[in-house]
């Protein structure tokens, strides 16, 4: 009868160790990457998008911790397709990448972070996953397949609105002084996380106090305005510029009836006129100013 012991010891060792196993699977599945592409942008017909720089963040979903990140410069197949000069101070450039791995090279690190993980960025759904297929297609890879996808720009557009203006990540960044975006992979995903961030807390504030904060924002009234003082970011609310409406049953004191303003003018012309012929009036017209009070 003591036989059986031994097994009931390691069963539940056995149950743990896949238990284990599978927390440590559904924790990868549960992390969220965001990801971003810098590529080139073709300029006539014929022309392909040339990937020129990944970047990546791991995020825990739980605490909004960075866990870990991942960037590179990608050599694109054609150097020709890359600009010479960067309108922007830290922009990509022919020479910047020319001694960049190509994408081969670095596929490895880049599937490694991105699949079996929830997806997310701006407009990755329409831009970015297509040009990591694409890129993967071109090397005879399988590309890496996530197990969710948050696009911000779909679900700000029907969760925050325009309220900012528009949904660029720029536009959105500066709404909430989050600085200016670098067009720079890394950077960008992680103001990316800022901006939802951002957007979250004001509409948790918003569902908190629906009464109160609810339609203030887009309120066709009202204009909101931004200023910094002592470093810290303040807003205002600016009346419309149109002019405040009369209360019922107030009017404003005149100095003549309604409808007198023509026969005012005229007897002020009479005066001037017979100004010029009767020299005694010249006392009353030095004070004429007093007749209008």
């Amino acid at each position: 009868m003591q036989n059986p012991e031994p097994k009931e010891q390691i069963l539940p060792t056995l149950y743990l160790e896949m238990d284990s196993s599978d927390d440590s699977s559904q924790e990868r599945a549960a992390e969220i990457v965001f990801f971003d592409l810098e590529t080139t942008v073709p300029n006539r017909a014929g022309q392909r998008f040339w990937v020129l720089e990944f970047g990546a963040i791991v995020v825990c979903p739980r605490k909004l911790v960075e866990l870990e990140s991942y960037s590179t410069l990608i050599r694109p197949g054609d150097l020709s397709a890359v600009a010479l000069r960067s309108g922007r101070s830290d922009g990509i450039t022919r020479e910047v990448v020319a001694g960049a791995p190509g994408f081969e090279e670095v596929a490895d690190q880049i599937f490694s972070i991105l699949n079996g993980r929830v997806w997310a960025g701006h407009n990755i759904q329409r831009f970015d996953c297509v040009r990591i297929k694409e890129a993967f297609a071109e090397i005879g890879r399988a590309a890496p397949v996530p197990v969710g996808m948050i696009d911000s720009l779909g679900v700000l557009t029907e969760k925050f609105g325009r309220r900012a203006g528009n949904m660029k990540m720029a536009t959105l960044a500066t709404y909430f002084g989050l600085g200016q975006q670098k067009h720079r992979s890394l950077d960008d995903v992680r103001m990316n996380l800022e901006v939802l961030k951002h957007c979250a807390t004001v509409l948790f504030l918003e569902s908190s106090l629906p009464s109160v904060l609810s339609g203030k924002w887009n309120d066709s009234t009202t204009i909101t305005t931004r200023s910094r003082s002592n470093g810290k970011l303040m807003c205002r609310e600016e009346s419309s510029r149109k002019s405040p409406t009369t209360s019922l049953g107030y009017q404003r004191s005149v100095p003549y009836a309604r409808g007198g303003l023509g026969k005012m003018t005229e007897r002020v012309k009479n005066l001037l006129c017979k100004a010029r012929e009767k020299p005694a009036l010249n006392n009353i017209l030095k004070h004429s100013h007093s007749l209008l009070r």
